[in-house]
Order: C-alpha cells, then structure tokens, then sequence
C-alpha cells in the first residue's frame, strides 16, 4: 500500500511539472502585442533644397609680385590700403640696378667710339683702293698691290659692320639695365583694395625662380562672389540665374542673397569624392563680407505650397511578416465586430486596399514591378493604421524637403497616420534589419 502511494504521488508531481511546462511555453511562444509609432499625414509647404559650402571671394583678385630680387627699400601701401592704377606701393633698392645701367651706357659710348674708328678705317681703305686702280690703269703697280687693297677695302666694310652691331648690342643692354631699374619701382596694376601685404622693409625678395607675391588687391569689394564645392549626385538640380542664399558665422542672423553665375564643367575629385564649382554672384554694397569667410549656401530648386506631405521615415519603414500576421489578426478581430463600423464614405472595414483591408491584400511587389512615376519618382508603398492594422497603401512621391515628401498620387490624405517605426510583433530578435523589436526599413 505504501508504495501504491508513493507510485501515485510521483506521478501527480511529474504531470504537475508537464502541466508546468506546458503553461511556460505557451507563454514564451505567444507573440507580444505590435507597437507601432506613427506620424501624421498633412498638408503645407514643402522646399526642395541643395546645401553647400564655399568661399568668398572678390570678382578680381590680382596678386602684384617682383619681376627683379633685390631688397625691400620702402613699401607706400598697407593692409586694407585703398591704390589706384599706376599707383607706387613699393620701392626695391635701385643702387645695384643703377649701378648696371651705367655701366651699360658706358659700353655704348665704347661701341660707338668702335664704331667711329671702323668707319674711318673703311674710309682709308677705300681712300687706297681708288688710288692703287689708278696706278694700275698707267701700268705703275703690280697686280699683287691692287688686289692687297681690295682685300683691305672689303675687311674695314666688315668692321664697320661688325662695329654696328656691337652698338645695338650695348643699346640693348643698356634697355634692359634700364627696364631692370624700372622694375624697383613696383606699381599697382589696378584700382582697388590692398587685402594682403607679404614683405617688409629690408626683407629681400629673390625672383630667379619664381615671381614673389608682395601684394594682393582686389579689384572691387563691392561686388564678390562665392564659390561652391556642390555634389555630383546635387550638380544637376542648379542652374544659371537660380537665387540662392547663404549665411556666414560672422553674421549668423542674417541671411545673404545672391544668384547662380555660372556651374563649372571642371571636376574637383578630393578622397574620391567628385564635386562641381558652382560661382554665386554676391552684392556686398556695405562691405560687410569679407574674403575668405566661410558661407554655407542653399540653392532652392523646387518648392510647393500646400501639398500633402508625409514623413519621410514612413517611406522607409517596412514591417516583418511577423507583423504583418500580428495586424491581419487584429484586422480580422475587428472585421468580426458589428458592422457598423465602416469608414467615412461607406467603405466597410474589412474592404480592400486603401481603406481598412487586411495586410495579407497588400503583399510587396516583385522587384521593378512598381514602374516608373510620370511625376519624377518611382511608386513607392508605405504603411497607415487604418482600424489598428497596418495597411500598405501605394504612393507616387514627389519633392522632398529632407523631412517631409510631397504625395503626388496615392490614396492617402490629411488626417491619415502613417507608420514610422514599430516594435514588437514575433519578429526575429533584433529585427531582420537591426531594429529593435523586429521592425525593419527600407531604401528610402
């Protein structure tokens, strides 16, 4: 009897454990209700933008180098120094280019006293000749003698020759002497302002190789322009004439105005990344921009008032089968309800797609089966709680803000929720694309 008992009472333990067990697996299995967040669907303004940064800069930048080395004598121009053109702003010291030029006007005078001589020499010789043909006429000289004179004749021509180009030789050296010393004398090439100055007095300046920059004008601070470094994938939005604003961190209220002068065709690659010099004409009329300062410039290429517009997480949300099962079971929960409740417009809310239709209605597409968009984009689906379930609705998206897109087609409207992110709902750990709770996103 005993141990009937003890048989009886091991087998209620182990079915208590069995009932056990059971009961905690129905519960870890069962799924955890799908929380969806959501953003509402609206009408407003929606502008389309491209950002991008630049420099400022003067229309004319001209930088005023030395043509001769030597060392700084005087500067008559300084930061910020209104010049004129023709205007002198520095002075190389002279004393060695000075030096040179005398020293080239005395090799003219030598070759001119050279020249002198030669002609006096050919005239001599010709002096000669003449006589030695008339004595050779009257049979007095020999041949020998006549044809010895020639011979000198034609060398005192050759020497004059000789003696002329030794001339223009030194006039040349001298015009260069002369021009060297010129160049000490360093003058502005044009009207404007004085932005940068790079030598002082008795620094030396050395031109053999290349030109030094003493100074840089610009032309006109009144009128300036900026120029962008714009993105390959943004280049093809911007056009000439297009306006444009910018702000600068100096004046980080205000808001600067210009227009599009030119987009340039030449290529900047920097770590593989390709950019396009996009030029924005600026008026500066209270001389408030300055050269070099920073702008962060916005090019408006599209913009529409009182669109309807839903976020843009909505179009790249796209929920887990797990979801869209945890949906059509509360679609079909509430489809079993009376039928009273239909939607505005008599709908009822189990009908199809667009208004109240189970997930299963709504299945994605194959790839490229959407088509093209005559508005610009390809059709695209999002997700709206209509009766607590998720239902796929088809869209053609228009412009976009980088908050919010235009809904150029599609059976959404105001009022509408649209999800943006869910959690929950039996999906795989982490969700099958890393979010939490099993949600996963789309492109956008």
């Amino acid at each position: 009897m005993t141990t009937r008992r003890r048989l009886l009472a091991l087998a209620a333990a182990l079915l208590a454990l069995a009932a056990i067990g059971v009961w905690r697996w129905a519960a870890s299995s069962r799924a955890p209700a799908v929380r969806f967040e959501t953003a509402a669907v609206d009408r407003g303004r929606i502008v389309a933008r491209v950002t991008a940064t630049g420099t400022l800069s003067a229309l004319v930048t001209v930088q005023v180098g030395s043509q001769v080395s030597g060392t700084i004598a005087a500067l008559h121009a300084d930061f910020n120094s209104k010049v004129k053109k023709g205007q002198l702003i520095a002075e190389i010291d002279p004393q060695l280019f000075q030096a040179s030029a005398a020293q080239a006007r005395a090799n003219v005078v030598a070759a001119e006293g050279n020249l002198a001589k030669s002609r006096a020499q050919a005239a001599d010789a010709k002096r000669q000749l003449e006589r030695n043909q008339a004595l050779f006429a009257k049979q007095l000289v020999a041949r020998a003698d006549l044809d010895t004179a020639q011979a000198n004749a034609d060398a005192a021509d050759a020497s004059v020759q000789a003696s002329e180009g030794s001339v223009a030789q030194a006039r040349a050296a001298l015009h260069q002497a002369e021009v060297n010393l010129a160049y000490t004398r360093i003058v502005s090439p044009t009207s404007g302002v004085v932005i940068s100055r790079n030598v002082d007095v008795g620094q030396t300046v050395a031109a053999s190789l290349q030109a030094p920059t003493l100074f840089v004008i610009a032309e006109d601070l009144a009128k300036m322009q900026v120029d962008t470094s714009v993105a390959e994938a943004d280049v093809g939005r911007l056009a000439a004439d297009m306006p444009a604003t910018f702000t600068v961190d100096a004046y980080p209220g205000e808001v600067f105005r210009g227009t599009v002068r030119q987009v340039r065709n030449s290529p900047q690659t920097v770590q593989n990344v390709v950019t396009y010099d996009a030029v924005v004409d600026v008026p500066n009329a209270d001389l408030k921009l300055k050269p070099g300062m920073t702008a962060t410039v916005t090019f408006v290429y599209a913009e529409k008032d009182d669109v309807v517009r839903l976020p843009n997480a909505a179009l790249r949300f796209r929920p887990t089968p797990g979801m869209q099962r945890a949906g059509a079971g509360a679609a079909a929960a509430k489809a079993a309800e009376p039928p009273a409740a239909t939607l505005a417009g008599g709908a009822p809310a189990g009908g199809a797609e667009g208004r109240g239709g189970s997930p299963a209605a709504h299945t994605d597409p194959p790839a490229g089966a959407e088509g093209g968009d005559r508005h610009g984009g390809g059709a695209r689906k999002v997700w709206v709680l209509r009766d607590g379930a998720p239902v796929a609705v088809r869209i053609h998206p228009g412009i976009s803000d980088g908050t919010y897109t235009e809904v150029v087609e599609g059976d959404v409207s105001p009022g509408d929720v649209a999800i943006t992110d869910a959690s929950g709902g039996g999906g795989a750990p982490g969700g099958a694309g890393g979010f939490p709770g099993g949600a996963r996103r789309g492109p956008f």
